[in-house]
């Protein structure tokens, strides 16, 4: 390591290698001098997604930036292009010594590329051919727990999250809006509840207590 690297600059080299350890191998994080633009890298983690190496140069954007001198401002998630092509979410980050003096910057830059042509996969498989959503209750033939099912799942749905990454306040939450709705006049709903919502049937019935002392 050069011994007339500016310390702060010095101290940044664990940071940027627990960014990128933290948020894998597609992240590729970078600690540039400024100093001498010609080769500016002084620390450099999962190198592969540009394709560079300490003593490289920075790529066209942050030289941009620079160019502003102190007056350079973050550069925050914006779209870039590696050599060969891949789609880059970039941030660029300038650090400032005593003096407020721009002496080096930390550049993050992930490859989202996978996650582009899984988004794109994605958008396909959910797409529908109709517009308007078929509700359940329109249909006259529908039973009790055809009611209960679509009570249920509508207000599931208004949260938008899997019950399994819910807390206890969510749950009661959801518990409250079925209460609201009526939900719980119907025969079987508490069991019902208690299963989709991974619970058993007293912690509905606590649910429910909660909520009607608390008004």
């Amino acid at each position: 390591m050069d011994k007339n690297l500016h310390p702060i600059l010095k101290s940044m080299i664990p940071l940027v290698e627990g960014i990128s350890k933290t948020f894998g191998k597609n992240c590729e994080v970078v600690l540039h001098e400024l100093k001498n633009s010609k080769k500016s890298i002084i620390a450099i983690y999962n190198g592969h997604v540009t394709g560079r190496t300490i003593g490289s140069t920075m790529l066209d954007v942050g030289i941009e930036a620079i160019r502003k001198g102190n007056d350079a401002d973050n550069i925050l998630n914006y779209k870039n292009k590696s050599s060969d092509g891949r789609i880059l979410k970039s941030s660029t980050m300038f650090i400032r010594d005593e003096d407020d003096d721009i002496i080096g910057c930390i550049c993050i830059n992930t490859d989202i590329s996978e996650m582009i042509v899984a988004q794109k996969a994605l958008d396909d498989f959910f797409k529908t051919e109709t517009k308007e959503e078929v509700n359940m209750n329109e249909f006259p033939n529908n039973n009790v727990n055809d009611v209960l099912m679509n009570i249920v799942a509508e207000t599931l749905d208004s949260y938008g999250k899997p019950v399994s990454y819910m807390n206890k306040e969510e749950k009661v939450s959801i518990v409250k809006k079925l209460d609201d709705q009526g939900a719980f006049l119907i025969k079987g709903a508490i069991d019902y509840v208690a299963k989709i919502l991974c619970v058993s049937r007293y912690t509905i019935y606590n649910y429910l207590d909660e909520i009607r002392v608390n008004g």
